[in-house]
Formats: C-alpha cells, structure tokens, sequence
C-alpha cells in the first residue's frame, strides 16, 4: 500500500467509522431501560470471565447463552441467571431477541458464527480472531457495513490506562524518534481444548494477538513482516481429545517494520516455563520493551494485565514507574465496553480496522515462514489510538 493512500485511509476511516455507528443505532431499536440485549455463543472457559463482568454491567441484559455441549450452557444459565438457553446458534438467532453476540467459542469458528449473526441483524463482538483469514474478516466488515451493523475483535488492549500513557508519552516526544521495540508472551500451552494446536489455532492468534495489537496500537500500522514459525512439541495432550497431533505454530517469531524505519519485534509460543504462571500474577518484568533516541521505557506485566510503565529519559535516566493501577481495565471487558458506546453513541477505541490488521499480520507471518520471504501487508487503520 503506497504511503498516501495509507494517509487517506487513516483519516477517512476515522471520519466513516464514526458515520458507520451513528447510522448503525438509528437502525437499531433498544430496549426502554437503555441497556443492550446480549446472547453469548460458546459457555467455555472464556466465559467464565466474561459473564461476571458483564452480569455486573448497568448497560447490559443477559439474554441467552447458547453452546454445543447444552449442559454447559444450562450451567452458565443457572449461574449468572440467564433465562433462555440454546443448543445450536440458528436457535439462538432466531430465539429471544437481542442486540449484540458475543462470540467466546472455538477460534476456528468465529468467521462462521459472526456471519451468521451479522445475517441475523446482530452487533457483533467476537474474541480473537474475529474470522481465521483477512480476505473473510474484510468481508464480515463490508457485510456489517452494508447492513449498518458494527462488528468488533479483541483483544481490548488499547483500553488500558497503561497504553493511554505509553502512546502519549511516544506522542508527545519524551522517547525522541522511536526506533525500536520488543514483545513477549507464552506459557507452556493450553491443556483444556484441542483446538489451540489444530489448523486455524496457534500460539500467534491466541498469544501475539496481544503483542501485535499493542505495538501496532503504539507505533502505529504495519508496513511488512517477516518471520519464522515452528512446532516445537509436535504431540499435545489435552482433556477433550487425550493425545492429537500439533497442527498449528507454538513458537513463533515476528518482526515488523513500521513507517519511519521503525522495527518492532513479537515472540510468542506453547513452549514457554513463566515462574508467574498463565495469569502473570506478582509479574514485576517488562513484557513489552520500547527505545528510541532519547528515552526508553517497558510496560510491566502483560498488555493483557499490565501493572506499571518504567520510563526512562535523557533529562531523567533513572527509570520512574507510572500509573502502577490498572484502575477499572480488564481484559475481558470489551463487550461491555462495546455495549456501552452503542449505547452513548460514541466511537470505541478498539476498531475492527485494528482487529483486521492484527490478523492480516498473522496471517502474512505465516506466508513469510513458509516462503522466507518479507510479505508486504494490504491493511492499515486509524492512528493514533491516544
């Protein structure tokens, strides 16, 4: 994409964003009491998070839940209090009204089921990846678009007050001219599902999902990637299948190039020993590293549950810690986020824009592992976020 038409994207997708959801809520009905009509697809362990949050939103109704395995959608019920339950998601589009779908199953299926929903006139809010290509996730926005519909992806990490500081802090000059940054997250893999290692899995849909919405989000879009990806345990064990064959990357390497010749890179994996475990608790390292020619600074803890920003600068060498609270932040709180912007009629800092551009990213790592070669990207979108 050549540079002006990147510039010409930037400002007219923030202008026809924000036209996009006005006449989406003219479109859309709401109920009297001014919350949004929620049905959750998929009652995982994803939902386990989501559904307390959301259960505790004033800007929300649970409706439905809806999942394949109807004993764990019954339970979900019971618990948070919902009053309709579904099997399969036909019956749920065409059961109880409601206004936004939250999708929390298997990422193999969220292109599927947000077409779906996006057919059935809904909102849609999908975990990550919002489809499993970026040819189908461009076509589920078109789709949106032309239904005057809104469709969002996590991850929810420009929401964090962390990020807020770090993308002023870059705006503002305190680093100089950026040139460089760095991003880790893994463990040692989910034990819980087969789908994380079958095809459309992969530690970098499920992992560096977060590192390349940060550092996209930070540094802006970018321009191409090149990388390499492997399998590092070729056979997984896991409590719904027992042992199956790894399909998808569990390690992988990414590194960016930005406009201004910055370069950022981004390693995640299955294979990773974190003595803070999966939920990085008591984690007092930088996860995410940013330098430039007058400062440097690292976000502590994950983006995902970030607990400080370390800055340091030519004026100020020692490194300060800033904004150690993560305040209201979580990262499952993006379809209550979404709920409430349908509801102020406002513009959302997470974009579809981004979540695209996240996964035309992954997408072209993969290109670049099985070629060798550098892939140019076709997306970009609005930035700065902050």
């Amino acid at each position: 994409m050549k540079n002006q038409s990147r510039k010409e994207f930037l400002q007219q997708s923030a202008m026809a964003g924000a036209a996009l959801l006005l006449s989406s809520l003219e479109a859309v009905a709401f109920t009297e009491n001014k919350k949004i009509k929620i049905g959750i697809v998929g009652c995982g362990s994803v939902s386990g998070q989501y559904l307390p949050h959301l259960s505790k939103s004033a800007h929300v109704e649970l409706v439905s839940v809806c999942d394949i395995v109807l004993e764990r959608a019954k339970n979900r019920a019971k618990e948070f209090n919902v009053p309709h339950v579904y099997e399969h998601i036909y019956q749920q589009l065409a059961g109880a009204p409601f206004d936004l779908l939250v999708n929390l199953t298997d990422m193999q299926e969220h292109g599927r089921l947000n077409k779906m929903a996006l057919a059935s006139g809904k909102h849609v809010w999908s975990e990550k990846p919002m489809a499993n290509t970026y040819k189908e996730g461009k076509a589920l926005l078109d789709m949106a678009r032309e239904k005057k519909l809104r469709i969002w992806g996590a991850p929810a990490v420009v929401n964090s007050p962390q990020f807020a500081f770090m993308s002023k802090a870059i705006q503002e000059g305190k680093l100089g001219k950026v040139s460089a940054a760095h991003a880790h997250y893994g463990h040692e893999g989910p034990h819980w599902s087969a789908f994380f290692y079958e095809k459309g899995g992969g530690s970098l849909p499920d992992l560096g999902v977060y590192n390349l919405a940060t550092l996209t989000g930070l540094l802006g879009p970018a321009k191409s990637v090149i990388a390499m990806t492997t399998i590092v345990t070729p056979e997984r064990t896991v409590d719904n299948k027992g042992k199956i064959k790894v399909e998808a990357e569990d390690n992988a390497m990414i590194i960016m190039e930005h406009e201004g010749g910055v370069l950022s890179h981004v390693q995640s994996g299955f294979n990773y020993f974190d003595p803070y475990g999966h939920g990085g608790k008591g984690q007092d390292r930088h996860t995410i590293s940013i330098w430039g020619t007058k400062g440097n600074m690292g976000l502590v803890g994950y983006d995902w549950a970030p607990f400080g920003v370390d800055l340091a600068t030519m004026d100020s060498p020692t490194p300060v810690r800033h904004i150690p609270d993560p305040g209201t932040y979580v990262w499952q709180e993006g379809a209550t986020v979404i709920s409430k912007s349908l509801l102020d009629k406002n513009e959302p800092l997470i974009s579809p824009e981004h979540a695209l551009h996240v996964l035309d990213i992954i997408e072209s790592a993969r290109a670049s592992s099985q070629t060798g070669q550098k892939i140019s990207l076709q997306s970009s979108f609005r930035w700065p976020i902050v």
